[in-house]
This record gives C-alpha cells, structure tokens and sequence, in this order.
C-alpha cells in the first residue's frame, strides 16, 4: 500500500483543512480579549517527538502506515527549523532551485521530518469546536489526530487551520505530523533566502462553541468610518463594541445582515508617527474577539500615494524572517528588536519580503507605526536558469493557476484588518501573465481598500500582452537614478513609482543613498523605497579557540547548488548589531534638512520632512561651529513652528567664523520621549560647510641633510633620522627617527583594495587589468642637494606581468634637514587599459582604478591615531553621510569594520592631516587637498584571500594606506554600476602629501 503523495498534487492544496480567515485569537470573555491572554489558546509548542528521513518513502511502513516507534525518535522543540537542530544540512541558494525543475513532482529522495505530540482535553473542552492552528510549516506537512488522517497543507509562511473535533477523545490524544522539504508549493517559494525546514512557528488548538464568527473583516473610510462585516459559522447573536484609543466606550451595536457601520466624530487617524487606534469587540454569548483599527485610508490621485489625503513617501526596508541561530522562528521579542532598532534609524515601511511574516507581526506594525507592503509567498525567479531565461513560464502555466491565487488569497485574508498594511504585494520575481492578472483583480475585488503592487512585470515585451490594469503603482529593483528620471521625464508614466528593492546593502555599502533621496524629494510622484536588505543572512557556528564568532554563509555546509554570500546583504550583522551602512541610511532618512538660504554662513531653510507632524514640538536643534574639525561655538537653535512637508527660515544666534576649514553641524534630537524612543534620542544631524581651506604647515630647518648613493640605495641622514630610500623602487625602504624605526617593511605604491561586495563585479576588470599584482618600474631616479633639502626626482612606471604599463608617474620626494618629507606623485593612465572578453561587459569599457596612493607598514607599536576628517565612522567619497567633518581620535584595532565576508573596510574620506603614534614617536600627514586613509592591523591581500572574518588574521604592523582617492562604494551588488563620477578614472592627477615623523 502506498500513501498518496498529496505534496505532488497542483489540485490537492489544502485538504481537510478550513477556509482562510482573519488571524485573531478568540477569547472567553472580554477581559481576555482586551488583554490578549485566552484561555481558549491551548498551546501545543514545545517538545515534541521527532525523527528524520532522508526521503518521504522511508516515513512508511510497507504497509502505508506512519513508522511511529517512540524509541526511534528524539526530541526537540518547536516550533524551530530541523537545520538548525543539525539534522539535514543548511543551503543557501538565491536563484537556482534547490532540486530538478520538474512540475509538480520532487526528487524522491525527499527529507522530511515526522513530529508527534501528545495533549490531553477535559470533557468540558470536548463540548466545543477545536481547531488544529500551524502558524508556519515549510514545506508541505500531513496531519493525523489519534491516528486518523486530518488533512494536508502547504504554503509555508501561510497560517492553516484544521478542525480536528471529530478525531478526538477525552483524555489523552496523540498529535502526528509528517513535514516534506519538498512539496508542488516549492516551486514557488524560490526567495532569496537559507532553506530551512520543519513546523517553524507556533501551534495551538482554539476552542470555540459551536456557533461562532468565523471570520470578519474591517473596513475605514474618511472622514471616519468602520465597517465590520462577520461570517459566521451557525446563527450567534453578533454585538460589537468600539472602544476609543484610551479604552472608553464609544458605542455597541448588534450586527445585522453581517454588517455593521460606525460614524467616529473627529476621529484620530493612524498613520505611521500617529499610530493611534481604536479596538473593535466582537462578542457573542460564548466568545470575545477584539480587534485593534486604525482609521485611515491610502489611495492614489494624480500620480501620488496619499494617506489620508496627504502624500507620503516610504523609507523603508526588505525584512525577512532570519535569525544565526533560531533559522526562520522568530519570537516577539525578536521582531520587537527588529522594529525598535528600526524606529532608531528613521526607517517607517517594511515590505514582507517575500512572503507574510509571523501572523502577529502586522499588528505590532501597526501598533508602533510601520507602514508595511504584505507580499504573499510567492517567488518563482528559478525558472530564468532552468527555460533559458523564460521569466514568465509559471505565471503564465495553467497548472499553477490555483496555487498562486491561494497564495495570494492567503496573504490578504490573512493580515487584511490591520491599519499599517497599505499595499497587497502578488509576490516577487515571478514573471507576469494570466495567473498575475487573475490574482491581482481578486484581490482588487476584495479589498479596493488598499493598493495593488507587484514589481515582476514589463521585462518581456510579451507581458504587454496581459491587463497591468488592476497595478496601481510602477515598481522596479535597482532602477538608477538615471532610469527614474526618465521614468518622470515621460508624460504617459501616470502611475507612481516605487523601488521596492534599492541601495543594496551588501557588506561596505551602499554608498549611493542620497542620489535615491534627492528624487524622492523632487518628484511627487517617487513614493520611495525599500532598502534590500534588513539583516545578514547566516549561521551561527560558536566560537573560535581565539574566541572569535563564526559565522557560514552558501557554500560553507557542502551544498550544491549555493551562491556564496549573497544572502549576507543587510544593514545590520545577523545579531543586529548595526553596519555602517544602517548609520548612513539612518541619516538619509532624517526627518529634518537643513541648507544655507543664499551663501554659506548666511541664514538657514529647515525643512521638515514628516508627512503628518509638526516638528517644533517634536524636536531639538543644536548647532556647533567648527573649524579645521575643532568645535568652537555651540547651543541651541531657538525652532519656530514648522508644520510637515513645510520650510522656515532661521538665524544661526552666534557670529560665524571667518577663517579656515569652517563648517555649522546642526543635530535633531527627540524633545520627549515618544513611546518608543527616549527623549534627547539622536535622530540625524546636517553638515552646512562655510569653506575648506586647507592649510599645509610649512617647516623652517636651518640644518641640511646628508645625502649618499650607495648602488641601488639613497641614504638620506640628519642630526636624528636616517632614510634609506630604493632607486629601485622609487620609495622608502626604511626610515628611523629618534633611533625609532617608522617603517618595518618597504613603502609601497597602492592601487588595489580588498574588492567589497560592490565590486564583486567591476573587481574582475581589476584582476584582468592586473591591478591587484602591478609594481613599480623605475626608468630614472636622480637625487640632489637643493636649497636645503634633498631632492628626489624619480621617473616610473606601475606594471604588471605580460601586461602593458598601467601609470606612468613622475615622482618628487624633498627631505629637509629634520626628516620631514614632502612628496609629490604625478601619474597618468594608460589609456588602452580598457575590458576584453568578461562577460557581460561590454569590450572597451574603461577600466577605472580602486585607488591610488602610498602603502606605509609602521611598526604595530603605532597603535593609536587621530585624524582631522569624516568621521568617526568608516567614511568614502559617496559614504559619508552618517560622518562628520572634525577631529576624532581611536585605537588602530578599533578601526576595523568586520564584515563577516573580509573586504575594505575603515577608510577615512575628506581628510586634512592624520596622526599615528606609539608610546614613543609618531608620524604625522598632511595633504594640500583632502586625501583618505585607512590604519589597521590586517593587510588588503589578507582581506582579499580570506572568506570568513574570522579566518583574518592580524599581521605584524599597523598597516597605513594614505590615498590619493579611493572610488566610491556604490551598490552595484545588486543595483547600478558606480557612478561615473565617483571612479578614479582621471587620465592624470597628482598625489601631495607631507611626512612629519617626531
């Protein structure tokens, strides 16, 4: 006998199981409702019994039935992933599916988990309905009550419901589910994510009399209006109550013909920095409901998102469910420390990507103020590697027309009576075609309440083909500035435009978010983005003997197929705790702007930048006055009335400076504890530069240098310093001063950095142009006494093997009598260093430099530094706005940024002059122009060869890298390539810098 493979059936989805509903948790009485804690919850998380097979067959005895000897199995909890419990192994895929596309079957060799549970009923209990709930299972699972077969479902991150009263006895009853890592449903759930496995969110039986509402749904409209609509198993009597945002009675009213409208007088409506809402209560003789409503209404008119009549912009990000150690079961607390550190960097949209998250998630959105795209769990971009590249095959294949608008159907029943859902989301990276349209009318027909978005469409000119009526916004990944320009710049674009995927946030990065913002402040009709992504992807591992956390990523577990760490692409580390990155965006998003009204040191236009709030009342400004990064003047900005999408004019209260390197930092801060940030919380600051002057010091030495030529060597000698500088190379060898060496290895000249993850694209141009392996060639060196100084005039090249010339520089090096040294490198490009033969690049194009600058090897006894510059963040060219221009002092440790995937990290942009030093000595640097620098304890061949952070190892110098320029970082991970403009790709320029060792 052989059990019917339900998992393999397109029209078998749900068998035995109840229709969707709303999630809510019914109640005995109305205290319980109001306070969340049902008795009527019989929660059945915890241990369970489990065993694992490696394939579905293996689960069954010949005879057809469940192997079920309890000697056999182990124990575990759930809900949690059987991955993380080290059975199965771990795989991280983006694109490829996971097994042969072959729908609707799966590989025979079919893992699948088989858990056992016992509970016990009271008669009492038994005298009600009970309904079997499983918030969460991946992939497919089968379900047997005291031995009876229940039902099937599928669709992992959807809630299914089994009524399981007739399977029951008093006493003692007996639990049994059978879960598939493989199911038809896998076919779409192809998202870019770790493939976990197993009954990963809660379970629990509600008990509920026999007649009861079974489901409602609640509708708002302005000026303030509910309207609740009850379907109802049997006839109960249906009164519902509505109580105010503080918990009085407004009014109670019987149901009838299933509806039921309230007319709020000047009501408060929801928004996303007013989140205030009313509760709804449902009662019957038997049951409390309470339902938490928002009043508020989001609509499009004239090109714009509106809510509540007032346009709004998204600041938002990707969220999915993902934590190192508990895999896909994420608890409140969880989620709770996801959306405060959220509210922390001014973030207030999340889109569900790409599946509906934990069934309570919508409501803390809606309960702290999120605004949240719900995207059903639907994602099937695997076929574009399997039907050579055809996007739309499952979209437009009759036998998975039922599966995708259950999932869809799914999503927005589910989660459609919460406030901050403002847009139903068909999926992502699905193709388009009739099975889109079919899901994106229904539910235009069931909820005209709300938006319909979908980003998967006009890829293929034949999508045309197919009604794009029932979208109402155009959405895109990764447009470039450019592409959303042009998008504004046709007058038949109506729809507004919306990046539901942006600034790719893969390890250093992304370096191009205010480009995005300054659109979204210039077209109207540019509703924002949601940044990719929120979190690393990873696995916790423990620990090191060194004592160092470990982290795997795709590739790490043995798998076939994987894409490496990709999945590591978030604005915070897999414990949360923030990168950089998230910093940047946070400032991005600030909710106020500052700018000079005419020239610099003038007076200043503020802009709020709240959609609803005004920001006198909600803000504090302080301003400092700075000079060559140095704090000269600071108070508080008196802030008159300033109502949303509003400016004023204000007067800085102080005389600005009117010399040097001047600059005003004006910082927000929170004037009151909000709720969920305290009062004094930092939410963004604006730097208003007055002028750079940069100042070179200049030095007087009565003393002159010694100078002599020794073969391949120039010996450079004073009172207390000798230099041994390399005819060879073109650089120092050594240099000691005060009998203290300075360099424990040759200078070197720098033009590789440790690709970052925005690279990973441009870097094999690098590698092609030889740019991670060039040295120097010398032609000429010739050194003199000259007024004073010794005078070294190099002519040189950078080369690499069995390729042309990549610079040809022209360098000038002066030391004067006290060691102090000024140089000067003028390079110019080769300009036939252009691409031949990588994929996907078109021959020709130039191949723009990482960096360009000198690389220094101190002794590690320079542990500390100081610096005038952007910081104290790691900062670049298009990577600076969460750094400001002053004076800032750290430990050469403390400057690494540990990305768990090694690359370049703790650079230092729009420097004046540096500082390291040891107990002992110091080398001071100063530039004419600002420069960039990095000092750390690792080198950038370490940071290039390694996988993991935890594989780095600390070399034996403090590794000082002084930069002409670095190009900026971008997103091209994922998004645009780097902007012209930020590539060092200038065919010639000139590096000055000075050395003041002391």
């Amino acid at each position: 006998m052989t059990f019917e493979k339900l998992h393999e059936n397109p029209s078998q989805l749900h068998p035995g199981a109840e229709e969707n509903r709303a999630y809510y948790v019914p109640a005995a009485t109305r205290d319980e409702a109001l306070s969340g804690q049902s008795s009527r919850r019989l929660f059945l998380s915890g241990n369970w019994l489990f065993r694992y097979f490696e394939s579905f067959d293996e689960a069954f005895s010949e005879d057809g039935s469940l192997l079920q000897v309890e000697a056999d199995f182990d124990e575990v909890p759930v809900p949690s992933c059987w991955q993380t419990l080290g059975y199965d192994r771990h795989q991280y895929t983006n694109i490829r599916y996971p097994f042969p596309f072959d729908p609707p079957y799966v590989p025979q060799e079919n893992p699948c988990g088989l858990y056992l549970r016992s509970f016990t009923l009271t008669k009492e209990q038994l005298a009600m309905d009970s309904y079997l709930n499983f918030e969460g299972v991946d992939a497919g699972f089968y379900v047997w009550v005291n031995g009876l077969f229940a039902g099937y479902s599928q669709v992992s991150h959807s809630t299914s419901e089994f009524l399981i009263s007739p399977f029951l006895q008093e006493g003692e009853n007996q639990l049994c589910v059978l879960v598939v890592k493989w199911c038809f449903g896998s076919y779409m759930e192809d998202q870019d994510k770790l493939r976990m496995s197993g009954i990963f969110r809660d379970v629990y039986i509600l008990l509920r009399p026999r007649d009861h509402v079974r489901d409602f749904t609640v509708r708002t409209a302005l000026p303030g209006a509910i309207t609740v609509t009850t379907d109802c198993v049997g006839t109960p009597p249906v009164s519902v109550t509505l109580l105010s945002p503080e918990g009085s009675c407004l009014e109670t009213r019987d149901i009838q013909k299933d509806t039921v409208t309230f007319s709020v007088a000047d009501p408060v409506l929801w928004t996303a920095e007013t989140p205030v809402q009313y509760t709804l209560l449902l009662e019957t003789p038997d049951e409390c409901i309470a339902q938490k409503v928002g009043i508020r209404e989001i609509a499009v008119r004239d090109g714009v998102v509106e809510l509540n009549g007032t346009p709004i912009t998204f600041r938002g990000v990707n969220r999915h469910d993902s934590d190192p150690v508990t895999g896909y079961t994420i608890s409140r607390e969880q989620a709770l420390k996801d959306l405060q550190l959220m509210k922390e960097h001014n973030i207030n949209a999340i889109r569900t990507s790409h599946y509906p998250n934990a069934p309570w998630f919508p409501q803390l959105c809606s309960e702290l103020g999120f605004y949240v795209i719900g995207e059903a769990d639907l994602e099937t971009h695997g076929v574009c590697t399997v039907l050579n590249g055809r996007f739309s095959t499952i979209a437009r294949d009759p036998m998975f027309h039922d599966a995708i608008l259950d999932r869809v159907q799914r999503d927005v029943i589910r989660d459609k009576n919460n406030a901050c859902i403002v847009m139903w989301s068909l999926g992502n990276e699905s193709g388009y075609g009739q099975n889109m349209v079919d899901a994106a009318k229904w539910v235009k027909s069931y909820d005209p309440t709300r938006l319909v978005h979908y980003e998967s469409v006009g890829y293929d000119p034949s999508d045309a083909e197919y009604d794009q009526s029932c979208l109402d916004l155009k959405s895109r990944m990764y447009a470039s500035p450019a592409e959303i320009d042009a998008y504004f710049a046709d007058p038949s674009n109506k729809k507004p435009f919306i990046q539901c995927e942006y600034v790719h946030s893969m390890g250093n990065g992304p370096g191009d978010i205010e480009d995005y913002v300054q659109q979204m402040m210039k077209y109207p009709g540019f509703c924002g983005g949601f940044a990719w992504e929120w979190c690393d992807h990873a696995v916790y591992m423990g620990r090191t003997p060194d004592n160092r956390e470990k982290y795997a990523y795709g590739g790490d577990f043995g798998e076939f197929p994987h894409d490496g760490n990709f999945c590591m692409d978030g604005l915070v580390y897999p414990d949360r705790t923030p990168h950089t990155g998230l910093l940047e965006y946070k400032n991005a998003m600030r909710p106020l702007r500052a700018r000079w009204e005419n020239e610099p040191g003038g007076a200043v236009i503020l802009t709020n930048h709240r959609d609803f709030t005004e920001a006198s009342s909600l803000f504090t400004v302080r301003y400092e006055v700075r000079r060559s990064g140095e704090t000269m003047r600071r108070g508080t900005l008196p802030l008159p009335p300033l109502p949303p999408h509003e400016s004023v004019r204000v007067e800085l209260p102080c005389r600005l400076l009117t010399e040097g390197d001047r600059s005003v930092v004006l910082s927000y801060s929170l004037k009151k504890d909000d709720g969920i940030l305290p009062a004094g919380f930092p939410v963004g600051f604006d730097e208003l530069v007055i002028s750079s002057e940069v100042d070179m010091p200049s030095f007087v030495c009565e003393e002159e240098p010694s100078l002599q030529q020794t073969g391949n060597q120039i010996v450079i000698t004073g009172n207390d310093f000798r230099y041994v500088f390399s005819r060879r190379r073109g650089l120092f060898d050594t240099m000691v001063k005060n009998q203290i060496t300075l360099l424990a290895k040759p200078m070197e000249l720098n033009i590789w950095r440790a690709p970052t993850d925005n690279d990973q694209y441009v870097a094999s141009m690098w590698r092609q142009a030889g740019y991670d392996r060039a040295f120097p060639r010398m032609y000429t060196c010739d050194s003199r006494l000259e007024d004073g100084k010794v005078v070294i005039n190099c002519r040189m090249a950078l080369s690499a093997v069995y390729l042309e010339n990549i610079l040809a520089i022209q360098a000038r090096w002066e030391i004067d009598g006290s060691g102090h040294v000024l140089a000067s490198l003028h390079a110019v490009r080769n300009e036939n260093y252009v691409t031949r033969g990588i994929p996907g690049v078109p021959d020709g194009t130039k191949i723009f430099l990482p960096r360009f600058g000198v690389r220094l090897f101190l002794p590690k006894e320079f542990a500390h530094l100081s610096y005038t510059g952007y910081g104290p963040l790691e900062s670049y060219s298009d990577k600076h706005l969460a750094s400001s221009l002053g004076c800032y002092s750290s430990r050469v440790e403390d400057e690494w940024e540990g990305y768990l995937k090694p690359q370049e990290n703790g650079s230092h942009w729009g420097v004046r002059t540096m500082r390291l030093r040891s107990e002992a000595a110091a080398l001071q640097v100063w530039a004419p122009t600002p420069f960039s620098f990095s000092a750390l304890p690792v080198t950038q061949e370490e940071l290039t060869e390694k996988r993991h952070d935890y594989e780095t190892q600390p070399c034996d110098y403090t590794v000082l890298c002084l930069d002409y320029k670095q190009s900026g970082i971008g997103s091209n991970s994922c998004g645009p390539m780097l902007r012209e403009d930020l590539r060092l790709q200038e065919h010639e320029f000139t590096f000055t810098f000075l050395l003041d060792p002391h």
